[in-house]
């Protein structure tokens, strides 16, 4: 019998064929599914941040006497940086690796918010909160989730990105219960220095336990039939990132998916985090109970999210995508009658069905932009996604200046209801054969 030995991967990212032996091991859990793990735990980690601005309208708005369309400004720059970001960070991940690019962006979102608790004027909160956390989180968007997808797996990927995905969830539902305590109880600073410290307790983790590529540890990328040398950096980044982008807005499917995933950032991150515990609150409901309520749709979230990814490895993604879109839309709907001083049957059917549906359209758009795009599909995704964050900072800024202005939050829900339609009929139109891009130069 001929013994199997381990052979390092050489200096160029090849294995000897000796080498491969470590993947043919019987028994042992692959390395992917703790990168996977490691990742998650991150994404969590770093979710603190996306659960604190819903809460900070109401306490800004009275400590300062800020408006709620300027602090809804801050919003939606955070939100736009989040989306306009991620491409650019996908590419840098290519050429600088994925250990270094996270490891900078928490450290940047930590500074950003702990800035916050030292400000006394408009401007800074659009500086910390809008401009500096806003690029942090947008090298941890779900960009990151993508490229950790496409490089450590070929099989499983769409239950793997739904798990990556539901992790945002996961975190807010860990955070949001424990902020809005923290805001009602003592202030919002406390709450700030807690996001700012949660980003910074996951650094050391993602800098010792995370692994750019499966050839980093002389393993093939899980379910895949041959050893994958790590290729080396890309150069030029931006170049390459905005090369990407002018083949894609070429193609028919791009703008598809963009519209749909810009609406979908209009009705979840935009409205319902960042409005509905102010708007709750307007009908009489306490802010812990409304945050609690948020928490919840996290919980339906994760299991929404994982069921997609499980559905879009065996479905067609396309009409996953307006099933999802229209039952959100018909949710929205509903939601201006459900609003009460306290919690009844019909609000927590209405959390359930909407977590269930909150971002489950991740792993389809993931699936598609995979299917059209190729090896470029992080970066088309990470473009997919600023388009996600401008619908979202979009309605961030004019939710809270129709707030303003009515004095209700009614006509965004409607509004928003309305769009989730359009996006349902956008998704079924979008060609199922690969999309070759136009060769572009830049």
């Amino acid at each position: 019998m001929t013994q199997t030995t381990e052979t390092p991967a050489s200096a160029e990212g090849q294995l000897p064929a000796s080498g491969q032996g470590r993947d043919r091991r019987r028994g042992r859990v692959h390395r992917a599914w703790f990168v996977a793990a490691v990742t998650f735990v991150t994404i969590i980690g770093a979710a603190a941040f996306r659960s604190l601005p819903g809460l900070l309208i109401d306490p800004l708005h009275q400590e300062f006497g800020w408006s709620r369309g300027t602090i809804g400004a801050a919003v939606s720059v955070n939100l736009a940086l989040y989306g306009l970001t991620a491409p650019f960070a996908a590419a840098l991940m290519d050429r600088f690796g994925i250990r270094r690019v996270v490891a900078v962006a928490l450290t940047v979102i930590s500074v950003g918010s702990l800035l916050t608790v030292w400000m006394t004027t408009a401007w800074q909160l659009l500086l910390y909160w809008g401009l500096l956390v806003g690029l942090g989180s947008g090298s941890m968007a779900l960009a990151f989730a993508a490229t950790v997808t496409n490089r450590w797996f070929t099989e499983r990927r769409g239950l793997v990105s739904g798990i990556l995905t539901a992790a945002s969830a996961s975190g807010q539902l860990i955070f949001l219960p424990l902020l809005s305590w923290m805001v009602t109880r003592y202030d919002w600073r406390p709450a700030a220095v807690t996001v700012a410290l949660a980003a910074l307790a996951v650094v050391p983790f993602v800098w010792l336990l995370l692994r750019d590529h499966p050839a980093d540890v002389g393993q093939k990328p899980y379910g895949a039939a041959e050893f994958v040398p790590k290729p080396p950096p890309v150069q030029g980044a931006a170049r390459r990132t905005l090369r990407v982008l002018f083949s894609a807005v070429r193609t028919g499917p791009f703008w598809l998916l963009a519209g749909t995933f810009a609406i979908c950032g209009a009705s979840t991150n935009g409205l319902v985090q960042t409005h509905f515990v102010p708007a709750a609150h307007d009908h009489g409901m306490p802010v812990t109970a409304a945050a609690s309520l948020l928490a919840v749709v996290g919980v339906f979230d994760v299991v929404g999210t994982i069921a997609s990814g499980w559905f879009t490895d065996r479905f067609e993604p396309r009409r996953l995508l307006a099933v999802y879109y229209a039952l959100r839309g018909v949710s929205l709907l509903f939601l201006p009658m459900l609003l009460a001083p306290s919690v009844h049957p019909p609000m927590i059917f209405f959390i359930v069905f909407y977590g269930l549906d909150w971002v489950a359209t991740v792993p389809p758009t993931l699936a598609l932009c995979r299917e059209q795009y190729g090896e470029d599909s992080a970066i088309v995704f990470g473009w997919v996604l600023a388009s996600h964050q401008v619908g979202a900072a979009l309605v961030a800024f004019g939710g809270g200046m129709a707030r303003d202005t009515f004095g209700s939050y009614d006509m965004v829900w409607y509004a928003s209801g309305a769009l989730c339609a359009a996006a349902a009929l956008m998704a079924l139109v979008i060609r199922r054969r690969p999309a070759v891009p136009v060769p572009a130069t830049v």
